[in-house]
């Protein structure tokens, strides 16, 4: 796949083209995202069995990976997505950040975090039993963050 910008002073506002030889799953997928990201969406297409959602980002607790499936998970609810993580990081909000190789979580949900010295931290979020753990790695960034977004208020 080739990508390329071109930067035109002509243009009365931005444009995107996909050229593709057929309209295959990789191309759809492509275009969702940028059509995302022009709407500015705060919705994103989730998955359960057959059926579309159209869920809002605020009502996302967290995103995790498990059987190589990629879960969305709200207070009383899991989903599916086709979104990588790695394509969710880029796509997603800046409230939204990696904390495992495994999990992003929507910081505008975190109720505790419970430090542990020997092991990862578990982050307990608002209005529901769900709980993931931070691991070390990204421990002192998640510290920052959230002190950021506290000093924004």
């Amino acid at each position: 796949m080739k990508v390329r910008i071109e930067i035109s002073e002509n243009l009365n506002g931005d444009e995107v083209i996909i050229r593709c030889s057929k309209l295959d799953e990789r191309a759809q997928k492509i275009y969702d995202t940028v059509m995302d990201i022009a709407k500015g969406s705060k919705h994103l297409m989730l998955y359960k069995g057959n059926v579309e959602y159209y869920i809002s980002l605020e009502t996302i607790l967290f995103f995790e990976t498990s059987d190589n499936c990629i879960s969305a998970h709200t207070v009383n609810s899991v989903y599916e997505t086709t979104y990588r993580l790695y394509e969710l990081e880029e796509l997603l909000p800046g409230s939204f950040m990696r904390v495992s190789k495994s999990t992003i979580i929507n910081l505008s949900h975190i109720y505790s975090i419970s430090r542990n010295l020997t092991s990862s931290n578990e982050i307990q979020f608002l209005n529901t039993h769900k709980q993931v753990f931070v691991s070390r790695h990204y421990y002192k960034s998640l510290k920052l963050r959230l002190e950021e977004m506290r000093n924004h208020i």
